[in-house]
């Protein structure tokens, strides 16, 4: 494979955040991951089954700013975007400090369906931020001008109700599912991902626990992927760098799924 420059972003892209949230699984099998499909009416990705996760808005760095002035900027506001999203898209309330029952949860979600920002539902609530506990795992951005540059971080459910419910607009269908399952399924054909997605979730379907994402994620750095396109033996591809701790690092592009409309 043709070595590459280090990957830097298109001229214009926006920051957004994705949360891989675990959850034990039954009987001691693999650790289920929440994730969602996309409306079919979203101009993004429609259809598809992604992590929960979205834009990273203003409000999101101006409360970044105030709970984590240590952190890097950016990095703190993705992980307020990714608390943000995953209460909307969800209904799940984690990385706070305090213990959160169903009941709080559903009337944060409405909080901020109201309030469209993070901070003042937390007020409302009594709560803090511990955006420690959401752990950087991958970094993805396309190479095209308005795409996302996407932020990955893990958790574990360690905090939050565990009741959810699809929003009806951005998430059409909620479900736990082991990295593994949802991959047959894309497989069969019974659901659609994007290129992004189906490569975390063949690297999350190599860890057992929680415990072992967060451990890889401490050693192999998020550091930015651009993928790019390579032709091979007259097939082109798409490829990411060989070093990021993906089992496959390239895929024809005549079966990939990419998000530009």
């Amino acid at each position: 494979m043709t070595p590459r420059a280090p990957a830097s972003l298109p001229a214009v892209s926006f920051p957004a955040a994705t949360l891989v949230l675990f959850r034990r699984g039954a009987a001691g099998g693999p650790p289920e991951l929440m994730m969602l499909e996309r409306g079919a009416q979203m101009r993004f990705a429609a259809g598809a089954i992604v992590f929960p996760g979205g834009r990273v808005d203003p409000s999101d760095h101006t409360l970044a700013q105030h709970v984590a002035p240590d952190l890097d900027p950016a990095d703190a506001a993705a992980r307020v975007a990714a608390v943000r999203e995953t209460l909307e898209e969800t209904g799940l309330l984690v990385g706070v400090n305090e213990a959160v029952t169903a009941a709080i949860a559903q009337a944060a979600r409405a909080a901020l369906s109201e309030q469209g920002a993070l901070a003042p539902v937390l007020e409302q609530f009594g709560l803090t931020l511990d955006l420690e506990a959401l752990v950087p795992f991958a970094r993805w951005c396309p190479f095209w001008d308005g795409a996302f540059d996407t932020r990955f971080y893990l958790a574990d459910l360690g905090t939050g109700s565990v009741d959810i419910a699809a929003d009806g607009t951005e998430s059409a269908r909620l479900c736990w599912t082991s990295a593994a399952d949802m991959l047959a399924a894309i497989g069969r054909g019974e659901a659609s991902a994007l290129f992004p997605t189906v490569c975390n979730l063949q690297r999350l379907a190599q860890f057992a626990s929680f415990a072992e994402a967060r451990a890889e994620a401490a050693v192999i750095a998020p550091e930015l992927i651009v993928p790019w396109a390579e032709s091979v033996a007259g097939t082109e591809y798409l490829c990411i760098p060989a070093d990021r701790g993906y089992p496959e690092t390239r895929r024809p592009l005549a079966e990939v799924r990419r998000g530009r409309a």
